[in-house]
């Protein structure tokens, strides 16, 4: 028999061992992002007071058509910018997740750059 390496549990140990280096402060939080083969989703967190401060996914009704495509990735990335700044949030920690920095992820990190944000 075959063992397959379980590559969502080698991502887990990924983000858990970068979580114990970056942290997010109310001076500079830290935005998350998660995805899943469908959708993409990135929050922007207080960790010190253990607080969402700003959303957005691909789920969102400002973003039209299907969640799980760098465009889609490109535009979560303006909008949780915009949803920060309009909240006086311009500098963040970005926690990839555990994920590659390629493809969906570079894609929202970029139009999170784009939007405004400084990490």
């Amino acid at each position: 028999m075959v063992n397959k390496a379980d590559k969502n549990q080698a991502r887990l140990k990924r983000h858990k061992r970068v979580r114990g280096k970056v942290m997010g402060t109310a001076v500079r939080p830290r935005m998350s992002v998660f995805r899943s083969r469908s959708n993409i989703y990135a929050q922007i967190i207080d960790d010190v007071a253990g607080k969402t401060l700003v959303s957005a996914s691909s789920l969102d009704k400002e973003i039209q058509g299907y969640g799980g495509n760098k465009e889609a990735a490109k535009k979560v990335g303006q909008l949780i910018a915009k949803r920060s700044i309009e909240k006086s949030i311009g500098k963040i920690v970005f926690d990839r997740g555990g994920y590659i920095f390629h493809g969906r992820v570079k894609e929202l990190a970029e139009g999170a750059r784009e939007g405004g944000l400084e990490f």
